[in-house]
């Protein structure tokens, strides 16, 4: 911790020593008028006059009546008021930069950086960080209660609440945000989430407008076409959802985390209708793992929900259990069950693989985690609900997931 800060204050040091180089340079004051400054003007105007009549491109009588010119000028400056203009160092600005560059520092990275990382007692910092966060959004909220005129702020307080997974307050301030959020894909999909998760996670109704509103308004935004094939699969309308998905899997990079758990859903989908699962052109088909290899190759458990997050979970949240090699992204198996049948035993084996090519049965140790997502997308997202991971050998059984923790 010590030599960090040692490097962070060398760091805005030499930032505070360039920023107010400029005034240093002129740190004493000096004086100037403005008999001087035209006088100064008046001698390289006459130098060139001189210098032009002896090239010969201006004759004597042009030349002598320009320097009358130049000196009946000079002479007027001169009668005229002297006003002495005093050049000083602002030192008002010097010592605001001094002090405004260190506080700003410092706010962005208590904002985006990692101060838990310094300590060693990171719980406790997440916790204090915690507390803020929500100090901050209360202070929004008495605010925002003076000024009700204010949807833009509204909006804030509303994405705020939802991703601390307060939807009853994200919901009542979404509403008061009104018809400034027309226009915003992304909050009115948040917005239509937030509803369905207190209404037990029905999409039907007041979601399905603000989905179709947010696909009015940017028809290829992810989240809103992801919700409205969720939306249409309730209503039992696979033909839609799965062209709603499909939709959404032509927009997803090649071979991401988020289209291979698409391509899950959209096989899912295709069942569902009584129809073959399309195999995927990105993946290369692969020989089939024999028993003698993926013998005992599966890791096993269960996941379980923290009591204390039972409120920020609704029953058709997705739940998503990986395994993935340590320090690697890309998960090597997963599977996706309900948040409605959690207490739930899970197993990853080879059929669960992302790639064939790589099976978990391949593998000597993978790290495990858990995690509930409202929109069920493989990328993590604010207000996902996480289990810490475990390494474990794989053939391991009654790995214990404990979804306890909020994803910042």
């Amino acid at each position: 911790m010590t030599g960090f800060v040692i490097a962070a204050a060398v760091i805005v040091a030499l930032v505070l020593v360039l920023l107010m180089r400029p005034f240093f340079r002129r740190a004493g004051p000096r004086t100037t008028s403005h008999q001087d400054l035209n006088s100064a003007i008046y001698r390289e105007q006459l130098a060139k006059l001189e210098q032009d009549l002896a090239e010969g491109t201006l004759g004597k009588d042009d030349y002598a009546q320009a320097r009358a010119e130049l000196q009946r000028r000079l002479l007027d400056e001169s009668q005229a008021e002297v006003a002495a203009v005093t050049m000083n160092p602002p030192r008002k600005t010097m010592i605001g930069i001094a002090l405004a560059v260190p506080l700003v520092a410092g706010a962005f990275y208590l904002l985006i950086g990692s101060p838990a990382s310094m300590s060693g007692d990171g719980g406790a910092a997440q916790v204090a960080g915690n507390q803020e966060l929500e100090q901050m959004v209360a202070s929004l909220a008495a605010k925002l209660e003076k000024e009700p005129d204010n949807p833009k702020g509204w909006a804030m307080l509303a994405r705020s609440y939802k991703v601390m997974g307060k939807t009853v307050e994200a919901e009542k301030a979404f509403e008061r945000a009104g018809s400034f959020i027309d226009d915003d894909a992304s909050m009115l999909a948040a917005y239509a989430d937030t509803i369905a998760s207190n209404n037990g996670g029905q999409l039907a109704g007041k979601p399905a407008m603000l989905i179709q509103k947010a696909l009015k308004a940017d028809p290829d935004h992810p989240m809103s076409l992801w919700l409205s094939g969720t939306a249409d699969l309730e209503t039992r309308n696979y033909s839609q959802a799965l062209r709603t998905f499909e939709r959404l899997a032509a927009l997803l990079p090649p071979g991401s985390d988020d289209a291979r758990m698409l391509e899950g859903a959209i096989n899912d989908v295709r069942a569902r209708a009584g129809l073959a699962a399309k195999a995927s052109p990105a993946v290369p088909a692969a020989p089939a793992v024999t028993m003698s290899a993926a013998a005992g190759g599966n890791v096993s458990g269960t996941v379980e929900l923290d009591p204390s997050l039972k409120g920020k979970a609704g029953p058709d949240d997705t739940v998503m259990v990986l395994a993935r090699l340590p320090g690697s992204r890309m998960p090597l198996a997963a599977v996706r069950l309900r948040a409605s049948q959690l207490p739930v035993k899970f197993v990853l084996d080879d059929s669960l693989s992302m790639n064939p090519q790589s099976p978990i049965s391949a593998a000597t140790v993978v790290e495990v985690e858990a995690r509930i997502s409202k929109s069920g997308l493989a990328k993590p997202e604010p207000g996902d609900l996480i289990s810490a991971p475990q390494t474990v050998k794989v053939g391991a059984s009654g790995v214990a997931l404990r979804v306890a923790q909020v994803r910042p």
